[in-house]
């Protein structure tokens, strides 16, 4: 992203657990544990999707492990709290569908370092991925994205401590920062959409959201003179997957930098990091880090490109956005091995 403007406005939304494509996000997450966790070099790619009482599993899955897929979906559900039986959508209650199959032979020919003609773990597709580093947070992650997530987490924490009695799993929030060139100087706007059990004034859910909620989650950042958009439709109290469709991956610029920085397009949950969707995503966001972390840039942001099949990238790319010099940068990210089995390795992707 340039930053080159000298005054501008910035906004970042995330996601709670209880939002539908998060369920779907966590339902393929737990099924890839639970085989990683019996077998470390489980292929798995699986796809979730749901709506009302149903859940859909489909997929690709190449394991010596045995998983439970019903099992574990409902425990999922259960652990985001979505347990009412009066709801479609409710973790005993549910209706589980499945579609998985084995992953491709011509895939695995490429993966596999036993099979493959040079000798090393090949990329399991081909794409691009981004990771990207600022400053402006101890996270190294932008101002908005990181305070709209810690609103996110601070609303299921508040729920399952019973912080108020009426809270939901489902909800959204969005954080507007104005800043001045690379510098974030104060939050302008801010939007919680919660959902919540019948017969809760509107008052009440705003009272929570502006007194309580957020000067916890903001810290520093809160202020009074924030303007505040607290479930701008009205009641909320129809939600998740009984309400509204669900489909894993589909909250990609949530999951990564909020807009802030380009997305290669890749999902990551159910995906093992044979997948460089993620794994690659993932070793962009480390060596970003180290870039800023070590002070060569004040921001920065990493491109990888890779061939199916094959080990080393096709390609790498790194911005500092005026921050830092470009070309010691690059020089400094040379020291890293982008090579599937080296990241896989080198961040522990399979525990």
């Amino acid at each position: 992203m340039s930053t080159k403007q000298s005054r501008f406005t910035f906004s970042s939304e995330s996601v709670s657990e209880g939002h539908p494509d998060k369920v779907c996000d966590l339902i393929a997450d737990s099924i890839l544990d639970a085989y990683i966790e019996q077998d470390a070099q489980s292929h798995v790619a699986c796809e979730v999707l749901c709506k009302e009482g149903n859940v859909v599993l489909a997929g690709e899955i190449s394991s010596s492990g045995t998983v439970d897929h019903d099992q574990v979906a409902r425990q999922a559900i259960h652990q985001i709290g979505y347990v009412e039986n009066n709801e479609p959508f409710n973790a005993e209650g549910v209706t589980i569908t499945q579609f998985l199959t084995k992953q491709s032979s011509e895939i695995n020919q490429g993966v596999d370092s036993a099979k493959t003609e040079h000798g090393d773990q090949g990329a399991g597709d081909q794409g691009i991925m981004f990771g990207y580093a600022s400053d402006e947070t101890a996270e190294l992650m932008p101002l908005p994205i990181h305070l709209a997530h810690k609103l996110a987490k601070q609303l299921a924490d508040d729920r399952r401590a019973g912080v108020v009695s009426w809270l939901r799993p489902d909800s959204k929030t969005q954080v507007s920062v104005v800043y001045e060139g690379n510098d974030p100087k104060f939050v302008s706007d801010v939007v919680v959409s919660t959902q919540h059990f019948e017969g809760i004034s509107q008052d009440e859910i705003r009272g929570y959201v502006v007194e309580k909620l957020a000067p916890l989650a903001l810290g520093s950042w809160f202020a009074p003179e924030i303007r505040f958009l607290v479930n701008p439709t009205g009641s909320f109290s129809h939600g998740g997957p009984s309400a509204d469709c669900g489909v894993t991956g589909r909250k990609i610029i949530v999951d990564s930098y909020g807009g802030m920085a380009p997305h290669g397009g890749g999902a990551f949950s159910g995906k093992d990091p044979s997948k460089v969707d993620r794994s690659g995503a993932y070793f962009c966001r480390f060596v970003a880090r180290e870039l800023v972390k070590n002070g060569v840039a004040r921001k920065a942001q990493v491109q990888v490109a890779y061939a199916i099949g094959v080990a080393q990238p096709v390609s790498i790319k790194v911005e500092t956005f005026g921050t830092g010099d470009d070309e010691a940068a690059a020089e400094y990210s040379k020291k890293f091995d982008f090579r599937p089995a080296a990241i896989i390795e080198r961040l522990d992707l399979l525990f």
